[in-house]
């Protein structure tokens, strides 16, 4: 791998989302406004400020930061999207070791409000119901026949994506697959990840996922990166933290992944692939 690299985030704008309060979903509280089409913005945010500061990154550290790195990101985000845009985009923020920041937007799907601020995920085989996302479209979860390594850029986000483009590539997944593949770590055989998406697991009666340190650690946690929607679920109560093991995994078996665009959707395990 190349040394130079950039950290990175990618967020869902989506007008519907300042519907959120009136229809009583749980929304406030995580973003820079109550009332905002930028989906969990503050989460992001912290995320890529947290890999700034562990690479001592002071400049992409100092336009960040604080309540005024937080509102500058807004103003930035909003003006790449303009006033008149009212369809759904893909927004994906970069930031360099200097400190700049560079906004790429692309259209995306529609999504259901649920399927974006659910109060909880309904388990396997459960009856529909309001305020729970919807299970929609056949979306199929892989597992990587190889492993792969922690390391400080599977624990943050950056464009040193290789270990993850590799294992896609063993998969042959492309990027318009309805597809994601769970990436295995190489220490203990757990289950580490998505390639990009958190995954959920019905263990025990509840929904679980790989656990993650607060920051980068060689021994704690699964390797795994801290995702902003995989943050919703956790402070919500949506899931827990658990260590998953390969081998645990059966085929067929229903699951929920989650990410910072799509937010979160139903998938089942396929093994026979």
């Amino acid at each position: 791998m190349n040394d130079e690299f950039s950290i990175f985030t990618s967020l869902r704008y989506d007008p519907r989302l300042l519907e959120v309060p009136g229809k009583g979903l749980i929304g406030g509280g995580w973003n820079v406004e109550n009332e905002s089409p930028l989906y969990m913005l503050d989460f992001h945010r912290d995320r890529m400020l947290r890999a700034a500061e562990h690479w001592k990154w002071q400049a992409a550290i100092n336009a960040l930061a604080g309540d005024d790195g937080l509102r500058n990101l807004n103003r930035l985000l909003q003006e790449e999207v303009g006033s008149s845009q009212t369809d759904p985009l893909r927004l994906r923020i970069v930031i360099s070791r200097e400190g700049e920041i560079e906004i790429e937007k692309a259209h995306t799907a529609e999504r259901p409000l649920e399927n974006l601020v659910p109060e909880r995920l309904p388990p396997p085989e459960s009856s529909p119901s309001e305020s729970v996302p919807r299970r929609e479209g056949q979306f199929t979860l892989l597992v990587d026949h190889g492993v792969t390594p922690r390391s400080e850029y599977t624990h943050y986000k950056t464009t040193k994506r290789d270990m993850y483009d590799s294992a896609r590539k063993r998969a042959n997944i492309s990027p318009t697959d309805a597809k994601e593949l769970l990436v295995i770590n190489k220490e203990d055989g757990s289950v580490m990840e998505g390639t990009i998406a958190t995954p959920y697991f019905w263990r025990d009666g509840q929904w679980v996922t790989p656990p993650v340190a607060t920051n980068f650690s060689w021994d704690d946690g699964s390797g795994g990166q801290d995702g902003t929607s995989r943050r919703w679920a956790l402070l919500r109560g949506l899931a827990t933290e658990q260590v998953v093991g390969a081998d645990s995994l059966v085929d067929g078996e229903e699951c929920w992944i989650s990410n910072g665009v799509r937010g979160f959707i139903w998938t089942k395990i396929s093994l026979k692939v």
